[in-house]
This record gives C-alpha cells, sequence and structure tokens, in this order.
C-alpha cells in the first residue's frame, strides 16, 4: 500500500524483454516511440545509467515544447527501469517493469505521484497518454520487425 496517486498500465508485447528493453536503452529509438500520440521527440542527453540525467523535448502537434528531464535511480537490464521526472511538469517516479511471458514480454507502468488535486485530475489522461505510448511502441517494434523480416 502507498501513499502515493498510483498509475498503471501494462500490455504484453510480442518480443523478448532484451529486444523490448532495447527500445528504451536506444535513444535513437526510444524518441520514435515516447509521448502520446502526434508528438516528436529530440533527445538532448541521455545518460543510461544509475544517477544519470535525462533530458527529453517533446513537441505536440501545434508547435508546443515540452522540455522534460529525469534522473535514472534504477537499471536493471532487460528487467527494470526506474527514474525520477523532475519539474518543469508534474513531478513522478515511473517504474518500468519487463517480464517474459510465452508469447512475449509484459511491459508494466507504475508511476508514483504526490496525491495532490491537480495530479487527480490528470490521472485519467495519463492513464491515456500512456496507452498511446504503447501504441506507438507496438508501432515501432512492428516496422522493425518488418526490416529484419527483409
Amino acid at each position: 500500500m502507498t501513499d502515493k496517486l498510483e498509475i498503471l498500465n501494462d500490455r504484453l508485447f510480442p518480443v523478448d524483454a532484451p529486444t523490448l528493453f532495447g527500445t528504451f536503452a536506444d535513444p535513437d529509438t526510444l524518441k520514435d516511440w515516447w509521448g502520446p500520440h502526434d508528438f516528436t521527440n529530440r533527445i538532448d542527453e541521455f545518460d543510461f545509467r544509475e544517477g544519470g540525467s535525462w533530458r527529453i523535448t517533446m513537441t505536440a502537434s501545434n508547435g508546443t515544447d515540452f522540455d522534460n528531464h529525469s534522473t535514472f535511480q534504477e537499471i536493471v537490464p532487460n528487467s527494470r527501469i526506474v527514474f525520477l521526472h523532475h519539474e518543469p511538469m508534474h513531478v513522478f517516479t515511473m517504474e518500468m517493469t519487463y517480464v517474459a511471458e510465452d508469447s512475449g514480454t509484459r511491459l508494466h507502468w507504475r508511476m508514483l505521484f504526490e496525491p495532490t488535486d491537480e495530479n487527480r485530475e490528470l490521472e485519467k489522461f495519463i492513464r491515456a497518454a500512456n496507452e498511446q505510448n504503447f501504441d506507438r511502441l507496438e508501432a515501432v517494434l512492428a516496422k522493425d520487425e518488418g526490416a529484419s523480416a527483409k
């Protein structure tokens, strides 16, 4: 039990854990699927180690930039990534867990926020945006699968 506002999303992807983990660990791939639909990304810093910094500028379809800064807290290759997302937007901890199953790898996202009224208002939007992230990740995986089949 936690005193934090918890947002959970998960999806089964038809690839092994190293492949799925690699879509995050490789910033060139990560920029292609991170964020909701219709966003583009520029990764300005990606120091993928515990204590390392991640800076990404997400650009909405209307041209609005959203600068994001996070710090990696835990990285277990092919298994788990935890980072703290700092200001300027909402502060949260993201836990990404990769679980092998018979037909692929299940990616669990657990986001922990302070239980403020503002964060409670964002909860439904964030849950839906996370599903869009997963949709975009599926598309990147399908594109990569198609390219490797040629």
